[in-house]
């Protein structure tokens, strides 16, 4: 059934009562666990004194996170301004040369922060994989490129490349290891598109321009090579209307969610909570469900506000970057699951729609998911936990497959087209709402603990069977119906422009 089905009022808003009421009782009882276990010795680590303002302490278990906003924050800044500053000079004076300078300010600052071998490995493997593009043979730059990759995620020549490089400092592995691996998945993009190049091939000063642009070059996301160049090379640089004034209440909403983020790790203390099973496992149902939802929230917003505030530099510099990813919240569908969108549009573009086409075979769209999964399983660092959860998530996404196509089968079409709209769209947002918990609980053995995902899923399917599993699956199913109801919504003012721009 179409997407802009829609339900009576009345029942969506209780839909939107039951989900608010679920989400206050579920909170109360985290914050309640946080603040019972302020003091506690097993959460030292994770929980430390905060703003003063509170009078709380502060959940600071993601170092990242708490390395960007407090030791790193002025260089980051400094960083980045003095890249908007002279890409802004560089685009008002000789914007046919701006690419120039981000590249040449961009290896400058590797240099600055990494050092010199570490700037020597990069373009090593930038000339290794440029050679090889010049063979134009998609087969053999997939090769070099994963072999590439594999040299900074697989051991010994991960530990080996990074001996090379001296110096300690709290990211330095967190920039080592995202600089390098951004780097190759940008030169394989190179490669395959140099590929698929009727004349010529583009040079490797292109290859570098590409690599070293800043924003991008740390931490993502990933555009690939004939969407960069193209937007890099136009030299006519004009503004949509009320483009910066857009850029400018993004750079403000990304502020105010560091703030947001902060002021919340006060109250609710969902990172460190997890890492003591025997104090989690006291928590009701409901808690613990709440617990696992809201760490792969907090997994989105982080992702969110990171590749926010790239792309609102990447926006300063008149490009158009990968957006950042979808809401956690607003998945029900595997197909649409990821944490970064940049490297999702990667993936779909070089392998899964390469091998899938369509996605409408069965077979095709097992071998697109395995290989899909193959890569990512190297690019996230092939490791125990990384494998479990590539599994289940390439399960997930092909039983999402097997599922459509077998209710496609009489007598199940033939029920659903009797049936009215508005039914049919509440029994597919019953499955949505397993979905969404098997979403959840597939990703959260990858964020947190495979522990930690076991607890809440022999909570939720077992001992909490059948009041806490069918409570919470119908609270997610009128989350799910909520999400649909956005959905109908944006179609809908989505078909009103089309026909806009057709008069």
């Amino acid at each position: 059934m179409g997407v802009k089905t829609m339900l009576p009022s009345y029942e969506l808003g209780f839909y939107a009562l039951a989900v608010t009421c679920a989400v206050v009782y579920s909170g109360s009882g985290i914050f309640e666990a946080s603040r019972d276990s302020m003091n506690r010795k097993a959460f030292r680590d994770g929980i430390k004194p905060g703003w003063h303002y509170f009078g709380r302490k502060m959940d600071v278990a993601d170092f990242e996170w708490v390395m960007w906003f407090t030791s790193f924050r002025n260089v980051i800044i400094f960083a980045l301004s003095g890249h908007v500053l002279f890409g802004k000079i560089c685009s008002m004076t000789v914007p046919q040369h701006r690419a120039v300078v981000y590249m040449l300010y961009g290896v400058l600052a590797v240099l600055g922060s990494m050092g010199l071998v570490y700037l020597m490995i990069i373009l090593s493997h930038c000339l290794v994989l440029y050679s090889i593009a010049l063979a134009k043979q998609k087969w053999l730059c997939y090769v070099a490129g994963l072999c590439c990759l594999a040299s900074f995620k697989v051991e010994p020549f991960s530990s080996w490349q990074s001996g090379f490089v001296t110096g300690a400092f709290d990211l330095q592995d967190v920039l080592f290891y995202g600089g390098s691996g951004f780097t190759i998945m940008r030169c394989m993009s190179f490669a395959l598109e140099s590929s698929e190049r009727k004349e010529g091939i583009y040079s490797i000063f292109d290859l570098l321009k590409y690599n070293f642009y800043l924003p991008f070059f740390f931490f993502g996301p990933v555009m690939t090579f004939d969407q960069f160049h193209a937007q890099v090379s136009t030299r006519e640089l004009r503004r949509k209307d009320d483009e910066m004034r857009n850029i400018r209440v993004h750079a403000l909403l990304h502020v105010g969610a560091i703030i947001a983020v902060d002021i919340f790790f006060h109250f609710f203390y969902i990172l460190t909570l997890p890492s003591d099973l025997k104090f989690v496992n006291r928590l009701s149902d409901w808690s613990l469900a709440g617990l696992a939802y809201s760490n792969l929230v907090y997994d989105w917003v982080k992702a969110a506000v990171m590749f926010g505030v790239i792309n609102t530099i990447a926006k300063l510099d008149h490009l158009d970057p990968p957006q950042p990813p979808k809401c956690i919240t607003m998945l029900y569908v595997f197909a649409e699951t990821h944490f970064d969108r940049g490297i999702n549009d990667w993936l779909c573009k070089y392998v899964y729609d390469h091998i899938g086409e369509n996605h409408d075979n069965i077979m095709k769209e097992l071998v697109a998911t395995i290989a899909t999964f193959a890569v990512t399983t190297l690019w996230l660092g092939p490791c125990e936990i990384v494998y479990i959860w590539s599994v289940f998530n390439c399960f997930g996404l092909n039983f999402e497959l097997w599922v459509q196509k077998f209710f496609q089968q009489e007598p199940f079409a033939k029920l659903e087209a009797k049936m009215s709209a508005a039914m049919s769209r509440r029994i597919r947002a019953v499955f949505g709402a397993a979905n969404f918990w098997a979403i959840v609980l597939y990703n959260i053995l990858a964020l947190n603990s495979l522990e930690f995902a076991l607890l809440v899923t022999k909570r939720l399917l077992l001992t909490g069977f059948p009041v806490s599993t069918l409570s919470i699956w119908f609270i997610t199913y009128c989350g799910v119906q909520l999400i649909k109801e956005r959905e109908r919504i944006l179609a809908i003012e989505e078909e009103k422009c089309d026909k806009a721009k057709v008069e």
